[in-house]
């Protein structure tokens, strides 16, 4: 009977320690997946994209100015000046 005891014993003491060891294994890995900062997420997407549809827009808008109010009008004048026969 004693014998049977100190069987159950270790027994019980193995599983106890394969818990043991189960549960700080699963503890360190989830803390090296949590504290892990690798890789890209959606909000960084998401801001990377918003700021080059805002920055093309300005730079759209910019030229669209330059062109509309600058060039344009000094090119359709030398146009113009260009195919002016009568003098």
């Amino acid at each position: 009977m004693v014998h049977v005891i100190q069987k159950v014993k270790a027994a019980v003491s193995r599983k106890l320690t394969a818990v043991k060891d189960t549960a700080a294994s699963l503890a360190f890995s989830s803390r090296h997946i949590l504290s892990a900062n690798a890789g890209e997420g959606y909000i960084d997407t998401a801001i990377k994209i918003l700021l080059a549809v805002v920055l093309g827009a300005l730079l759209l808008a910019g030229l669209y100015a330059l062109f509309g109010e600058t060039v344009l009008p000094t090119l359709v004048e030398r146009i113009k000046e260009m195919f002016n026969y009568a003098g």
